[in-house]
């Protein structure tokens, strides 16, 4: 009995039947040991054991396979969705690693344009001084001409906005280079037609105006000579005359500043003179003032030209960082 319970299910249902079949067949008076458990069983009942037997286990079989089934379904499920995170997360370091490429070539697509040279020289000081330079030779016109009255308020026109045009440039921010430059142009220019009309004139000394206009043309050779060596290349007449091309700054002296306002007053009080009343002039001794103001801005001249020879900071070559800067500045003034 223990080896036929250690035996399978199916063997176990197997053997009964033969040997229930093999007792069923011997005649019927003989004579048989007692049966024990499944032994003492009808046919039909060990036949329909046996058929029982064997539907449990197609269960069992059924059941078995459905839960591997549904597990091998489950488990598919989870490995699909693993598979799709691998390649999601594949597919993520690229598109990062592209977005980072294309940010790493911008710099360097935007490092090859071409940076502004120029700034911007439509500005309101710098169409004032234009202005001035338009009235330095009607100045000289009318001087020529003894139209006293004309010049003297051309003359004050040129005062007034030569302080206009700086303030409005100190206040909004629209200091260029090319101001700096043209601004005691005109102030110069003014000076060397006024200077030798009225020395035509008569109205001031000769002396006085060959060292006026000596110092001037010193000056104007050596702001020449600071343009041309202060040119980036290519050094050509066009880039040259080119004063939205910053190059070099000039910065006046203090005492230049000081003799430019002394010789305007000198400039202003001889064309103001011939147009005031005889008895005005005598009655304040003008005409001798006028004659000790003049040997005043003669030494004065001759100090303010030294002042520029041996000063360091009156003249100064921009670098690119320093005109790339200036132009920067610029453009941020200009916007509103």
């Amino acid at each position: 009995m223990a080896a036929i319970a250690a035996l399978p299910m199916p063997l176990r249902a197997s053997r009964p039947c033969t040997r229930l079949q093999c007792l069923i067949a011997s005649p019927r008076g003989t004579t048989s040991p007692p049966r024990r458990g499944w032994q003492a069983l009808p046919l039909r009942e060990t036949r329909g054991f046996s058929v029982v037997t064997l539907a449990s286990r197609s269960r069992i079989q059924a059941s078995s396979l459905r839960k591997r089934t549904g597990i091998a379904c489950i488990i598919e499920s989870r490995l699909t969705q693993v598979g799709q995170q691998k390649r999601y997360s594949a597919q993520k370091p690229t598109e990062q690693g592209q977005s980072s490429q294309t940010d790493t070539k911008k710099p360097s697509i935007l490092s090859k344009l071409p940076r502004r040279t120029h700034e911007n020289i439509y500005t309101v000081p710098n169409i004032l001084t234009f202005t001035r330079l338009l009235a330095a030779p009607l100045v000289g016109y009318f001087l020529v001409h003894d139209h006293h009255v004309a010049a003297l308020g051309l003359f004050a026109y040129a005062g007034i906005t030569d302080l206009v045009d700086g303030w409005i440039a100190r206040r909004y921010n629209l200091q260029t280079v090319v101001g700096t430059i043209i601004d005691p142009m005109a102030d110069k220019l003014l000076m060397t037609i006024g200077v030798a009309c009225l020395a035509v004139n008569g109205s001031i000394p000769v002396w006085l105006a060959v060292i006026i206009l000596g110092r001037d043309v010193g000056l104007a050779i050596s702001a020449i000579y600071y343009r041309w060596i202060s040119l980036p290349p290519p050094k050509t007449m066009a880039r040259y005359w080119d004063f939205s091309l910053p190059s070099a700054e000039v910065k006046p002296t203090t005492v230049s500043k000081i003799n430019t306002a002394l010789q305007l007053l000198l400039v202003g009080s001889a064309i103001a003179l011939p147009v005031l009343p005889e008895t005005v002039i005598e009655a304040w001794n003008l005409q001798e003032s006028m004659t000790a103001f003049q040997y005043l801005v003669a030494a004065t001249t001759l100090w303010s030209g030294l002042s520029y020879v041996f000063s360091k900071d009156a003249v100064k070559i921009l670098t690119k960082e320093e005109v790339q800067k200036r132009i920067a500045r610029a453009a941020a003034g200009k916007k509103p």
